[in-house]
């Protein structure tokens, strides 16, 4: 230990930091981390659902007090339905279904076959529908992964054409990250492979407040691809640029037997023409 010239031993000196600099590097690093609660709130890769953020965006009202015109009723479901009562949804009144097939790249719905063939051996007319992710893979990748696991197209009179969800990112951006002229050229990749494989238009299930954050209210689709409107409430409400109409609503998540009911906006022989083409 070094000795002063005094003779006095010289003891080294401890280097202590302010505690106020402690205290912000503490919070500095608490705050770069996700919470428990934040990690607990990102659902699984592959759980999404049709509409599932639509409520805690938009917003849920009332019921439509009742039909200004004739609609036939139907509904969506997914794995999270797991099998269906398809009989007790007949006698309902509802006539057709879509049922989750993929999303992404990654996944395929396991109760696929008990819901698509289900519906149709009761008597509905069904289709598939594929929850998009366009930050994962390219929009004609996910077109092809969604023909090649149920989303193909048949004209037997009781196939509708495949729809593309797109919603809310329930993983992360509610835009995925992507611009609005970017969304739209993924949109449009998807909708072009997707008619090069089937032939179909696909229909377009989304809600107007996310077409108009993400894609800027693009009016790009509205000449060629049916719209399936999302609005929990007493209308529809407005309608993204480029559509007139619309040709399906989704208004509740919590209907009978299945929450997810919708609104064909014809009589079930405009709903067969659709699926004919």
């Amino acid at each position: 230990m070094p000795v002063h010239r005094s003779g006095t031993v010289r003891r080294p000196r401890l280097r202590r930091f302010p505690a106020a600099g402690v205290i912000l590097a503490a919070l500095s690093l608490l705050f770069t981390l996700p919470t428990a609660a934040q990690a607990a709130d990102v659902p699984a890769r592959g759980s999404a659902t049709m509409g599932m953020g639509v409520a805690e965006h938009d917003g849920q009202g009332g019921l439509p007090a009742g039909d200004k015109a004739v609609q036939t009723e139907g509904v969506d479901t997914s794995s999270h339905n797991g099998n269906v009562a398809w009989s007790t949804l007949w006698n309902s009144g509802v006539k057709w279904a879509y049922v989750k097939a993929t999303e992404g790249t990654y996944y395929t719905n396991p109760y696929f076959a008990q819901q698509y063939n289900g519906s149709y051996n009761v008597g509905m007319i069904r289709g598939a529908y594929h929850f998009a992710t366009p930050d994962t893979t390219t929009g004609a990748a996910q077109a092809n992964y969604f023909v090649d696991h149920g989303g193909g197209w048949s004209r037997d009179g009781r196939t509708l054409p495949g729809a593309l969800d797109i919603e809310w990112n329930p993983y992360g951006a509610s835009c995925y990250g992507k611009t609005a002229a970017g969304m739209v050229s993924w949109i449009r990749d998807f909708l072009n492979q997707y008619k090069a494989r089937t032939g179909r238009d696909a229909v377009i299930y989304t809600a107007t407040s996310w077409w108009t954050e993400c894609t800027g209210n693009s009016s790009a689709f509205g000449a060629t691809n049916p719209l399936w409107i999302a609005r929990y409430n007493t209308d529809p409400g407005a309608l993204p640029a480029g559509w007139g109409f619309y040709t399906m609503w989704q208004y509740t998540s919590s209907g009978p037997t299945v929450g997810d009911h919708s609104k064909f906006n014809g009589a079930y022989d405009r709903l067969q023409a659709l699926a004919n083409g």
